[in-house]
């Protein structure tokens, strides 16, 4: 439960829309990232393989990760 999944989208290095596991919908910071936002979270096929994501990325390398790192 401490892993966080994020996926991030960035143009010209400024980041304008979030997709975060915790918080389970993208988040948008600027004006283009909020209209993607409101897009993307109406999108229930899409909002639900985001969410899926965590188990299938993270919690599947989580131990090769741990592994690595100790």
């Amino acid at each position: 439960k401490d892993i966080e999944y994020i996926r991030s989208y960035y143009f010209n290095k400024l980041e304008y829309t979030r997709f975060s596991s915790s918080v389970g919908k993208y988040v948008g910071f600027t004006e283009y990232g909020v209209r993607n936002a409101e897009y993307w979270n109406n999108d229930a096929s899409d909002l639900s393989a985001m969410k899926a994501q965590k188990e299938v990325y993270c919690l599947h390398n989580i131990q090769n990760w741990y592994s690595n790192i100790l």
